[in-house]
Formats: structure tokens, sequence, C-alpha cells
């Protein structure tokens, strides 16, 4: 089953930012897709079974904060 999940992120100022974070939860074992990554909104959405505790030390190793 696939789940859909919003984190808030903090610390992306332009559009590096966002590449950066969506790769580095594109790379989190059960992440099925990154739906979006927002700029104006400091969200990201992702789709898959990964869990929240995981994309959150991703989004954090990339050097962003993330909450779920």
């Amino acid at each position: 089953m696939s789940d859909t999940l919003t984190l808030k992120i903090e610390g992306m100022t332009c559009m590096h930012c966002v590449a950066a974070v969506k790769k580095a939860l594109a790379a989190v074992d059960g992440v099925d897709e990154v739906v979006d990554v927002s700029l104006d909104n400091g969200s990201a959405v992702v789709r898959g079974s990964a869990p929240a505790d995981a994309l959150v030390a991703a989004v954090k190793a990339s050097g962003y904060s993330a909450t779920a």
C-alpha cells in the first residue's frame, strides 16, 4: 500500500534547494514518488511506504529542516 505524507521543510531558498531535497527524499527506501517539493509552501509531498522519520533524516542530512 502506498501512503502519501506531507513534510514541512525549512531552509529552502532557491530551486537548487528544491532539487536537493527532492533527490534526498527520492533516495529513501520505500519512496515510490516524490510528488512535489514546493519552495513557496515550504513543503514536500511523498508517496510510498517510507517511515516519516527516515524522510525527515534524509532532509536533515541534506542540510535542511523537516517535520512530518
